[in-house]
């Protein structure tokens, strides 16, 4: 099999060839490479391969997936054995104890797993460029940045070197970069998909592991296959008990009331291509006999960001403060990169009280979403307010590195604000995503718009919760569609 024709198959495609004997296993890692040493120096999406393991664990599992290379994200996906670093300075030479739960039902999928994925330093940005290794740039023009936190994976993806790859998304962290390359991304209904073992609260629910994919019935069979209740796991959800992957076979006949907004939700600018591409997905909706009305949320968009960024500040300084121990030393400046100095040092004066008051917020969301499905089955958003953003263009200015040195002198209240400014520029590009990791609810990209500039952009839905098999069965649909980008753009061709 050459390159091209590799590339024009999806996961499961890939897989139907190796079951009829048309291809083996050993073929497809061995394109699949091909692929990556062609393109992965100029993109930096993966930062470490494991072919010869790959090839050696062929045969091992037999699944719906058998045989199809994955890439996996290098952030709570660990594997056996294995350099897990979250693409941080301090966890360089951390290598995993045992495989994740997420990776081991990967692997049970018959996936042969080729490497890892790049991502910003803990997962923390929109963009993915940590100093470990370096800024992973746009297939599609790689003068911008895929985005983040699953850069790498978006990047590897919409270039052709896999179909499929393991993604996480704790603010938006799958459907940004998504977005940004042109890709379909799901992220499930809190609790869906495996977690741990011992991480199962992962930013309080607000983060979950899934995939990207280049089209739907991918991501379909794929959470087919992941879905579980785990028994020792803080959230869980009701298995779904017909197929996703059926759902997008469908003709469907069911008519959808859909609500949905171009305004940012934090009032910042949004762009005329994003509101572009969500006018385009009304259109068709109503052209398909779907009800559409423009409505706001009543969601407090800035009140709910800060109650996110407390959850950060919280999350990061407990982690640092188990580092600290297994160090035997102070994390310092130089151990990790400035946004995550800020947040480890405002965590540290963040009281429970504090921290218990802002999952509150998130519940209170959570009811105000909960009120608007009661009428709007779907909930409609630009995925991200712009394109993908130059590379170095959400660069701290020195006035603000300079202050978030020193953020321990800050009080209390400028530290949070402190914290919202550091964050406003990214958060200016991508302020649609956060609202669904922390209500819970299931929420997809969907690749329908390219600029004149040649660079995709995505819409997202929002479904109420368990609902997966609605955004799976209207994506199919939007696929079907002319407005459908996808797998009709030629990124690095």
């Amino acid at each position: 099999m050459d390159v091209q024709t590799y590339m024009n198959y999806d996961a499961l495609g890939l897989a139907e060839l190796v079951e009829k004997k048309e291809v083996s296993p050993k073929e497809l890692i061995e394109v699949a490479f091909e692929r990556l040493e062609a393109v992965n120096p100029e993109l930096q999406a993966v930062i470490r391969t494991r072919k010869e393991q790959a090839v050696q664990e062929i045969g091992k599992e037999h699944g719906p997936f058998s045989g199809v290379p994955i890439l996996l994200k290098d952030i709570s996906q660990a594997i056996e054995g294995e350099k897990l670093t979250a693409g941080a300075k301090l966890l360089k030479n951390h290598v995993a104890k045992h495989d994740s739960n997420f990776v081991s039902r990967i692997r049970t999928a018959g996936f042969s797993i080729i490497g890892q994925t790049n991502t910003p330093e803990f997962g923390l940005k929109n963009i993915t460029d940590p100093q470990l290794y370096g800024p992973t740039k746009n297939p599609w023009n790689t003068e911008h940045y895929a985005g983040g936190s699953s850069g790498g994976a978006t990047s590897a993806v919409a270039s052709g070197i896999v179909p499929l790859a393991g993604a996480s998304d704790g603010g938006g962290s799958i459907r940004i970069p998504a977005s940004f390359t042109g890709l379909f991304g799901l992220k499930p209904t809190r609790g869906r998909t495996p977690v741990g073992p011992g991480v199962g609260r992962q930013w309080q629910g607000a983060s979950i592991d899934f995939a990207v994919s280049r089209t739907v019935r991918d991501s379909a069979a794929l959470l087919d296959w992941m879905q579980t209740i785990q028994p020792e796991a803080a959230f869980q959800t009701p298995l779904f008990e017909g197929s996703y992957l059926e759902e997008t076979m469908k003709q469907s006949k069911r008519k959808y009331r859909v609500a949905f907004s171009m305004k940012s939700p934090v009032d910042t600018p949004v762009s005329f291509e994003a509101q572009r591409a969500v006018q385009k997905v009304v259109s068709w909706l109503e052209k398909e006999g779907h009800y559409v009305e423009e409505k706001d949320n009543g969601v407090d968009g800035v009140r709910l960001m800060h109650n996110y960024y407390l959850m950060n500040n919280g999350e990061i300084a407990s982690m640092l403060e188990s580092m600290e121990k297994g160090l035997g030393r102070d994390v310092t400046l130089d151990d990790v990169e400035l946004i995550t100095w800020a947040l480890y040092q405002s965590g540290k004066y963040v009281t429970a009280s504090e921290f218990t008051q802002s999952l509150t917020e998130w519940d209170n969301a959570s009811a105000k979403m909960a009120d608007l499905h009661k009428e709007y089955d779907f909930y409609i958003t630009p995925t991200n307010a712009d394109v993908a953003p130059r590379l170095g263009e959400l660069e701290v200015s020195e006035e603000i590195k300079e202050r978030l040195i020193h953020i321990a002198r800050k009080t209390k209240k400028e530290q949070q604000r402190l914290v919202y400014d550091m964050f406003l520029p990214s958060l200016t590009f991508t302020p649609f995503t956060q609202l669904a990791n922390l209500t819970g609810q299931p929420a997809m990209t969907v690749p329908v718009h390219l600029t004149e500039g040649g660079l995709p952009i995505g819409v997202q839905f929002m479904a109420p919760k368990g609902k997966e098999n609605w955004l799976f069965a209207v994506a199919a649909e939007l696929e079907r569609s002319p407005i459908w980008v996808g797998m009709n753009g030629n990124p690095m061709m």
